[in-house]
């Protein structure tokens, strides 16, 4: 049966389809607007972020030499990273160093003149005495630039002395448990421990922490001249500390802060003029563009060509789904008609693979799924003939010995009572067994788990068979294995499931041979054998040793005995106590079956 037209796959791939071409075209062009406005955007916050790193990079340059003196390479290569021409110039506009002009000899003024002219305002003045906050970003009110030290710079030996004694103070703090101590170098070269989260005095070390010889003259230097300006502006002096936070000395101590700090300024000034490059005017050039972005055009020529290309892309697309549509309906169908096949009884309903795609990949599916459907209708079939034929044997052999009892055939004495009584105990095996299987399927094998000795369940097993083993001439053995102990199981399935194995194996031993009991126990698992010296089984007839009512010979007579339900409700059993059973076998030699359960008891010690 044929879906609805509006229902159709084709339809609604057809019409998800449109759906997403035309989003993805309303997109695009939404797309192609704002990318470039966003493109100048960039391009502008570009320009910005190039004018702070060439800024920041001669600033740095400036703050730890004393002139421009070679500063040519390092505008070179700023204007080769950025592509921006990049300009040093004195304050009274004599170049220093030009990107534009290889011929400008750095410091003297003088070039080749080639250089274009420069615009009238400079775009920042380079002076690590005085840093452009709005060009670096900095945030904080000193403006002097942390790397202009001057005379606080320490020595090589003073360098080493303080980082080996940082070092120790570091190795010592992380002993602390929780805290996580580095090191960290200022820029005069001092190192300093930082250890967030201790406030201690632990591992602290008087020379690591007082000034060196160089920063206290640094530092004398910087308190004179601090307290010149202070009594020029009528205040007492102050003593500085290496951090420069100050404290009043003598008789005036200054109560005005503002004072201080500025006093404080004009003195590093001072101190550090000589240490630092001049003042110099910084011009920074945008590079030639090589055309100007032209605005989106809605011209009419242009909105013709757009509206085509959506057509082309719409047309493309409805094709392309149609196409694919009908590639995806044909096998579906195919699938739909096997399926009503299949439910009108025809176990038979196959669905040719033509595809190894997800549609293919069902087809695979559905023919697994008939096949095992006809797989099981045939065990089913199987099965009801094989319980027919289990009920009638004992049933017919009741009903012969009783009407040959009531035509006075034979005589109603307990021999005859004794042989109904075996075949009725048989006819209520084979029911019992059935009805644990079914009870296994339906999830309903109840179990009801105690500690249960190993050891002494295998000796009732071996005692329950003793007579039966004897009777076919068979040895039946027990290997007790050390340390047994207890195993979490239900005694009654357990000695059931261990017995059908024995029983078995003693029905598939010929006289003379041995039947063996094994048993030992891991961390993880309990393990209990039976091996016997019958003929084995073909390892064609294996994998089925576990199926219902499944006989290694071929024929419904009852030569070995048994109902062919043993192995089956062995399986259930151990799967029932989360365990596990496994046969392994030499055709001729003899048969090994394993149960394996967990080892939820304990170990006997």
């Amino acid at each position: 049966m044929n879906a609805r037209f509006h229902r159709s796959l084709v339809v609604r791939l057809l019409a998800l389809s449109v759906l997403i071409s035309v989003c993805s075209i309303a997109a695009t062009a939404w797309l192609a607007v704002r990318t470039t406005a966003r493109a100048i955007r960039q391009e502008q916050g570009q320009a910005i972020s190039d004018d702070s790193r060439i800024y920041e990079a001669l600033v740095a340059r400036a703050a730890t030499h004393r002139d421009w003196q070679g500063v040519q390479a390092l505008v070179d290569r700023l204007a080769r990273e950025t592509g921006h021409r990049v300009v040093l110039t004195t304050q009274d506009r004599r170049p220093i160093a030009d990107s534009a002009d290889v011929d400008v000899d750095a410091g003297s003024g003088t070039g080749s003149g080639r250089r274009a002219p420069l615009p009238d305002r400079a775009s920042a003045t380079v002076d690590a005495l005085s840093v452009d906050a709005g060009v670096s970003g900095s945030r904080g009110r000193d403006r002097i630039d942390s790397r202009a030290v001057g005379p606080f710079r320490l020595t090589s030996a003073e360098r080493t002395e303080l980082t080996a004694l940082a070092q120790r103070r570091v190795n010592c703090l992380n002993q602390i448990p929780g805290i996580r101590a580095t090191t960290a170098t200022a820029p005069n070269g001092r190192p300093r421990v930082d250890a967030p989260g201790y406030t201690g005095s632990r591992c602290a070390n008087d020379v690591l922490d007082r000034p060196t010889r160089t920063e206290a003259r640094a530092l004398a230097q910087l308190d004179t001249l601090v307290g010149t300006c202070l009594s020029r502006r009528g205040s007492g002096p102050v003593r500085l500390a290496p951090d420069l936070t100050w404290t009043g000395t003598g008789s005036r101590i200054p109560v005005d802060d503002q004072l201080v700090s500025s006093c404080l300024d004009s003195a590093r000034r001072e101190q550090l003029a000589p240490y630092v490059a001049p003042a110099a005017l910084l011009f920074i050039g945008s590079p030639d563009q090589a055309a100007a972005v032209s605005p989106f055009d809605l011209s009419a020529p242009n909105r013709l060509r757009m509206a085509a290309v959506v057509g082309s892309v719409l047309l493309l697309t409805v094709a392309v789904t149609v196409g694919l549509g009908l590639r995806l309906v044909r096998p579906l169908r195919a699938l739909t008609t096997a399926a009503h096949r299949m439910k009108a009884g025809d176990l038979a309903a196959r669905v040719q693979v033509t595809g190894k795609d997800e549609i293919g990949r069902l087809a695979e599916v559905f023919n697994e799924m008939s096949r095992h459907r006809a797989e099981l209708e045939r065990l089913r079939t199987e099965m009801v003939g094989d319980i027919a034929h289990e009920l009638r044997t004992p049933l017919s052999n009741i009903r012969g010995w009783l009407e040959a009892a009531d035509d006075g055939v034979v005589p109603a004495d307990r021999a005859l009572v004794g042989s109904l009584l075996e075949e009725a105990l048989l006819l209520q095996h084979v029911v019992d067994d059935l009805r644990d299987l079914a009870a296994a399927d339906a999830g309903a094998l109840r179990l009801h788990k105690v500690p249960c000795d190993v050891a002494e369940l295998l000796q009732q097993v071996v005692t329950a068979h003793r007579g039966r083993a004897d009777h076919a001439g068979v040895v039946l053995c027990v290997e007790d294995g050390v340390g047994l102990g207890t195993v979490d199981a239900d005694p009654v399935r357990l000695r059931q499931a261990v017995a059908n194995l024995v029983s078995n194996a003693v029905r598939h031993t010929p006289s003379g041979g041995t039947v063996t009991i094994r048993a030992h126990r891991d961390d993880v698992t309990v393990v209990i054998a039976v091996a016997d010296t019958g003929g084995g089984i073909r390892p064609e007839d294996l994998p089925r040793v576990f199926d219902r009512f499944w006989r290694a010979e071929k024929s419904r007579n009852r030569g070995t005995g048994g109902s062919g339900l043993g192995l089956a409700i062995v399986r259930n059993l151990a799967h029932a106590h989360g365990g596990s059973v496994t046969a392994e076998s030499t055709y001729g030699e003899g048969s090994l079956f394993t149960l394996r359960l967990p080892a939820g008891g304990g170990r006997r010690r």
